[in-house]
């Protein structure tokens, strides 16, 4: 039996698990660390931590002296790295996909008229979610950065091309093509960095990774004196995207974790929504690239971790379930999910979080259930749209440490009125890393067996009462976004 390796890293934590080749988890290691946020839209992370813990959890699941076939990474994605040569040290915090420091600056370069230009070369919105911006502004303001660009001393990379970097003993500068695909300097179609592109934000090529495939060889991890070949590489939604077999044209799947991404595969053919969703590359195994449409909420698992640390209304997140309405009834409150502005289909970077309907007779339960709502009615938004283009949503797949809530997959059914299908390995993101590990192996994924399912049906009564809630936060929504 074969044993693989996969790494997951994302926004507040890094895990690392290993698999056999029937996709059973042996061992498990799990670590969090802190984001920083030094002004009202910044969010940045320390890189040293995100290596550090890593190295600390692939440190301990090779404890027990596996042998380990190859390993898959899966990384949070926009997040930005720039970071020296010389001496292999970043130069700036990493600057999160969440942060919208450089929301002014997209806002000139639509007035600039190139909106139309970037969406059709990359099958991005602009926005500060993406990468180019984030790497022009540590260009721009980090004292001597553009000069050490221009000498080709600096490198970009997500946060793939960091650990792949770091981990392959600063030996290899690469990412994949769904990492690639994130940071608005990559062509979807031609499969290459943009040189139109580049030159518009100002960035030297020599900064950017060379782009492999889902399946390339991206080199040795070094760790515990272990060399494991990387042989699989893929941005986190993507992951959870082949991780729940969501293979063919029209399957779709929604993670929920730091943040929520619906995901619908459309195979070979790129199709473009311009409301608000996004175009993007699903992945490229055995020379194929498939695409995706992906609609991004930037607050999910965040608000609940908001809850317990800032609000103190409970101890772990899992005690979140017993503070939840079964029905979604929270008593007329609302609540706007928008710490750091709204994601799809919005795109509204000014707009921020907050409560409605507050009354003396508001309870912790009520705020509580509002916020999980606010995640469903979020995702009600994006299947309302990829319907109105006859994408069917008769059903959706779910992941992501939030659907352990059983009671929130049923606000989700009541509220979305479909089929709320969650496996029971919850872990899709991990599992996605290992299938390409396992692929790029010589595995055939049509051996591969999808996880048993839980399914949660709509209960017509509620949905009655979740359509009122829906239209009543789409409300406050739409008042709240109009003085911009």
């Amino acid at each position: 039996m074969k044993n693989f390796l996969a790494i997951d890293q994302g926004t507040t934590s890094s895990r690392a698990i290993i698999f056999d080749s029937n996709l059973q988890l042996i061992s498990e290691s799990q670590k969090e660390y802190d984001l920083s946020y030094p002004k009202d839209g910044w969010v940045e992370l320390n890189v040293e931590d995100v290596l550090r813990t890593v190295r600390e959890t692939v440190k301990s699941v090779l404890s027990n002296n596996l042998e380990i076939e190859a390993c898959g990474i899966t990384n949070q994605r926009e997040t930005t790295v720039v970071w020296s040569k010389s001496t292999g040290e970043a130069i700036y915090p990493a600057i999160v996909w969440q942060d919208r420091r450089t929301h002014k600056y997209c806002n000139n370069l639509k007035l600039e008229g190139h909106e139309e230009t970037i969406r059709n070369k990359t099958g991005l919105v602009l926005d500060p979610y993406f990468s180019a911006t984030k790497i022009k502004w540590i260009l721009d303001n980090v004292n001597g950065a553009r000069d050490k660009a221009e000498e080709g001393d600096l490198l970009f990379g997500t946060i793939d091309t960091f650990l792949i970097y770091k981990l392959t003993g600063h030996q290899n500068h690469f990412t994949d093509v769904t990492n690639a695909s994130r940071t608005m300097l990559f062509n979807i179609h031609t499969l290459e960095w943009d040189k139109e592109l580049l030159q518009l934000f100002d960035i030297p090529k020599s900064m950017l990774p060379e782009v492999l495939s889902c399946d390339g060889n991206f080199g040795n991890l070094n760790v515990n004196n272990t060399n494991i070949p990387i042989r699989g590489v893929i941005g986190d939604q993507q992951a959870a995207l082949v991780g729940q077999r969501c293979m063919k044209n029209g399957d779709m799947k929604s993670t929920y974790g730091t943040g929520c991404f619906l995901m619908a595969n459309t195979e070979e053919k790129p199709v473009s929504i311009n409301e608000g969703l996004l175009t993007t590359i699903a992945y490229t195994l055995d020379g194929k690239t498939h695409y995706a449409i992906e609609g991004s909420i930037y607050s999910c698992g965040n608000i609940i971790k908001w809850l317990r640390d800032k609000m103190n209304f409970f101890e772990t997140s899992e005690q979140s379930e017993s503070y939840l309405n079964i029905n979604g009834e929270s008593n007329k409150v609302l609540f706007l999910p928008a710490f750091n502005g709204l994601g799809a289909p919005f795109w509204d970077s000014d707009i921020r979080g907050g409560f409605y309907g507050l009354t003396q007779d508001s309870s912790i339960q009520d705020m509580v259930t509002a916020c999980f709502n606010s995640v469903a009615f979020q995702t009600k938004e994006i299947t309302s749209i990829l319907e109105k283009y006859d994408i069917k949503v008769s059903s959706l797949l779910v992941d992501g440490g939030m659907v352990k809530n059983k009671t929130f997959c049923q606000i989700l059914a009541n509220s979305l009125e479909k089929e709320i299908l969650q496996p029971q390995n919850v872990e899709s993101t991990a599992l996605g890393a290992c299938i390409v590990a396992m692929a790029a192996s010589g595995d055939d994924l049509n051996n591969i067996e999808a996880s048993d399912i839980d399914i949660f049906k709509p209960n017509v009564e509620n949905t009655i009462s979740s359509k009122k809630n829906y239209d009543e936060w789409k409300s406050y929504l739409i008042h709240t976004m109009r003085p911009k």
